[in-house]
């Protein structure tokens, strides 16, 4: 007995059924300029750099830069950003699709993004297209204090406006579960008004402590990377798509005599066990995939549509008043002559 159409829809929608969880997002936010800020660009990327290896497109990467280390004439390596002295990874690489830079880094573009609160003409790029679906990853580099983050040095986000921020996303829809994670001094206060579900938080230093820099790197005379992005980053090269490591193990890797600040977690609004979360559930990309021992038969397109859809395609490309097809043509992407 051979299956139906119908019978297809039922299967695909019990497979689904239950599933929250259909799509990863990340949204990677450097919000510092200036050249001594050299290591903050250099976080963001590394985290870029990670999350694509383990499978996030880049249409589903928005990637924020304040400024641009890699052309900025005091870089004595053009076109390059590492992460260590050793220079074993050039993380700005040759395919880095920076969605936000410069000055189009605001708290205001920040916001308008995570709620989708964008002018329609705004490019797909420039989007965060998630869903009740979407599991986000939100990473956030730059200096900060007491219930704020800096962004150009000339404004600030609020804790406040975070969580508001959050708690819109959840209103319309727009997640399923976030992983947020802020590299910054007294990072921990950022995540401390924070009141919507789902929502595991991730500081690297509590209120009161300042989150240091790992090393400097001599040829260009500034700090390279942060402490706590440094571990975590040496944490995610050992992670593979099909890893098993969890969400519990990325919370140790920078324990406080490596740290030297205290990392922050806060875990009473998300609702599952981070032991039994997979860490590709917010680094990597999700593959729903149904596996199946019977044939599927897929319908065809029968002859008589497919008749009518060459003729619809016949008529289009005729003259008025004329049987034989008109040629198509591109056009011409230049003016071949000059009218004098």
């Amino acid at each position: 007995m051979q299956s139906t159409a119908a019978d297809h829809e039922v299967s695909a929608s019990q497979f689904l059924k239950g599933k929250t969880h259909t799509n990863n997002w990340a949204v990677l936010v450097d919000t510092s300029r200036f050249w001594f800020n050299y290591r903050h660009v250099a976080n963001v990327l590394s985290m870029y750099r990670s999350v694509k290896r383990l499978g996030i497109p880049d249409s589903q990467i928005i990637l924020m830069v304040a400024d641009d280390m890699a052309c900025n004439p005091r870089n004595p390596r053009p076109a390059t950003v590492f992460n260590n002295a050793q220079q074993h990874i050039n993380v700005y690489g040759e395919d880095v699709e920076v969605d936000y830079r410069g000055y189009e880094v605001t708290v205001e573009n920040f916001v308008r993004l995570l709620t989708g609160r964008l002018a329609p003409s705004t490019p797909r790029s420039k989007r965060l297209l998630t869903d009740d679906g979407s599991n986000i990853l939100i990473y956030m580099t730059g200096h900060g204090g007491d219930g704020f983050l800096k962004f150009q040095d000339s404004e600030e986000i609020t804790n406040v406006e975070l969580a508001d921020a959050f708690e819109q996303m959840w209103q319309k829809k727009r997640y399923n579960e976030i992983l947020f994670i802020i590299d910054t001094c007294q990072a921990a206060s950022m995540y401390e008004h924070f009141y919507s579900p789902n929502i595991l938080a991730i500081a690297s230093s509590l209120v009161g402590e300042d989150s240091l820099s790992h090393h400097v790197d001599p040829a260009i005379g500034v700090y390279i990377i942060d402490r706590f992005t440094y571990y975590a980053l040496e944490f995610l090269e050992k992670v593979t798509p099909d890893s098993k490591k969890t969400l519990a193990q990325f919370l140790q890797v920078c324990p406080k005599q490596v740290c030297i600040s205290t990392v922050g977690v806060r875990r009473d609004l998300y609702k599952r066990d981070p032991n039994n979360v997979l860490i590709t559930e917010f680094f990597g990309s999700v593959r729903n995939v149904e596996l199946t021992n019977q044939l599927l038969d897929l319908p065809l397109c029968k002859k008589a549509e497919q008749i009518q859809i060459n003729d619809s395609i016949e008529s289009e490309t005729r003259d008025e008043g004329n049987s034989t097809p008109k040629k198509l043509v591109f056009a011409n992407q230049l003016p071949l002559h000059r009218s004098s």
